[in-house]
């Protein structure tokens, strides 16, 4: 065994007496789901987790804030728009102290509970940075050495700046900032088309900011289906977002003495400048893997960034895992809690079966809500050709929408012609993330479309609006 480093104070640091069964660096959604599932088979778990808080991304600065600011907003929204629904609602406004006071308090609940579990005597819990040595070891900031048979690495992802002249030294706010925002900004410049933009621009002009949305690509939430960024680019310029797309970003720089910022860019072969009160780097994060001895380790990293790992979340060092954010390729809660878990039984020799993607679910919290379930559109359309069946239909076109003044966007299905089963499912509209859970089950469970049909769906709901699709997949598949 290696000679334990040094302390400051010139004595060896201390090494663990007896290899952990199982250690985790890293205590968000995957890592603490995974401790959780390994303490039930093991005696000896260690978590280490050097973050200021306990609690991990969703629950501290991600899902939970953002999403309990996002329904704030849109009950505002609401409510602005009672003239709509025949109610005469004088004013509505936000009141930031109230709107925060709220969302310390949801959060709170979650918080305090995650770190009880994580400070319970289930696990030894290590307070500070890890990384592993070139012998598969774990050392910690203080010096302290940890050995385990098996490790997984669940170290979440952190902010990017990508190289945007002037963007590294121009003041600029990231997602944290704008779930504290202590007042509501008169305007701001948001950089970037992707999930938290789009949800966090929203936010900021619901509350009342003035916001100017910037994306290179040539839609917003490139990774989804054309037709469901369609629908949110509609509402976000119906909602008084101005939103360029297809730019290329020239310039960002700080005005009177840091109170303004500039953005250049280029846009329908034009140079184009906008200016306001602050700016919002909402231009992705990207895996938080440095400082963690990888390389070294001989744990490979990809371009992206995120820990190589096969299908079983396995590093290509052998007993060491990874997970999340820090692995992708999808960074969903859900998508992390299964990775880890299922490395925890990979590594004890348990029955489990890998992640599927072809039913990978998720949702985007905008207003109207976009979710999708099932594999992209091209990989079928690859797979089953001619026999791909497609069917859609418009909230415009459906009662229950049409009276909550819920228009916007659609509902859409995918089916096999020879066997019936549904492939995928898309739907952009009001409470888009609940409904699609419907399909979810379908995608699934393998369901055809005559076995969705021969259930109960209940007039009138927005969910039965996925019955139409449905039918029109029956009919097809009839000849009819």
């Amino acid at each position: 065994m290696a000679i334990a480093p040094l302390l400051p104070d010139g004595h060896s640091a201390p090494v663990s007496e007896s290899p952990y069964d199982f250690l985790v660096l890293g205590g968000g959604s995957a890592g603490y789901n995974a401790a959780n599932l390994a303490r039930q088979h093991l005696d000896r778990v260690a978590i280490v987790d050097g973050s200021p808080e306990l609690g991990g991304l969703c629950i501290l600065r991600g899902c939970m804030p953002s999403k309990t600011l996002i329904y704030s907003a849109e009950v505002l929204h609401l409510a602005q728009q009672g003239s709509r629904f025949g109610l005469h609602i004088p004013t509505a406004e936000v009141d930031m102290a109230a709107l925060h006071r709220r969302k310390r308090e949801v959060i709170g609940e979650f918080a305090e509970y995650r770190q009880e579990q994580l400070l319970s005597e289930k696990f030894d819990l290590y307070r500070q940075h890890g990384a592993l040595l070139p012998d598969g070891r774990v050392a910690l900031a203080d010096g302290t050495i940890l050995t385990a048979e098996r490790i997984l690495l669940s170290t979440g992802s952190r902010i990017a700046v990508p190289p945007v002249p002037g963007l590294a030294d121009t003041p600029f706010w990231t997602s944290d900032d704008i779930l504290d925002l202590a007042e509501v900004p008169s305007s701001v410049i948001v950089l970037g088309g992707g999930v938290v933009a789009c949800e966090l621009a929203q936010y900021l002009r619901r509350i009342g900011s003035e916001v100017v949305q910037i994306q290179r690509s040539g839609r917003i939430l490139k990774d989804l289906a054309p037709d469901l960024s369609a629908v949110a680019e509609q509402a976000f310029r119906d909602e008084g977002i101005e939103l360029f797309t297809g730019t290329a970003l020239e310039s960002v720089e700080s005005l009177d003495g840091g109170s303004r910022v500039r953005v250049r860019f280029r846009h329908g072969g034009e140079t184009v400048e906008r200016e306001a009160s602050h700016l919002f780097n909402a231009l992705g994060r990207q895996p938080a893997t440095d400082d963690l001895g990888l390389p070294e380790a001989g744990i490979e990293i990809l371009p992206s960034g995120h820990i190589a790992t096969d299908e079983h979340q396995q590093t290509t060092r052998p007993g060491v895992y990874a997970a999340g954010d820090c692995a992708g390729p999808h960074e969903i809660v859900h998508v992390a809690i299964l990775q880890g878990e299922h490395a925890v039984r990979h590594s004890l020799g348990l029955p489990s079966q890998p992640p599927d993607y072809d039913k990978l679910l998720w949702v985007v919290f905008t207003d109207p809500q976009l979710a999708a379930v099932g594999p992209p559109v091209e990989a079928l359309e690859e797979r089953f050709g001619s026999d791909l069946l497609v069917e859609d239909f418009p909230f415009d076109d459906h009662g229950r929408s049409i009276l909550m003044e819920a228009k916007y966007g659609y509902v859409r299905v995918y089916a096999d012609r020879a066997t019936g089963r549904v492939l995928r499912a898309e739907c952009a509209g009001k409470d888009g993330g609940e409904l699609i859970h419907a399909m979810s089950v379908a995608v699934g469970l393998g369901a055809t479309v005559e076995d969705l049909l021969g259930v109960h769906w209940y007039h009138p709901t927005l969910a039965e609006i996925w019955t139409y699709p449905l039918e029109d997949l029956a009919d097809a598949r009839a000849g009819r």
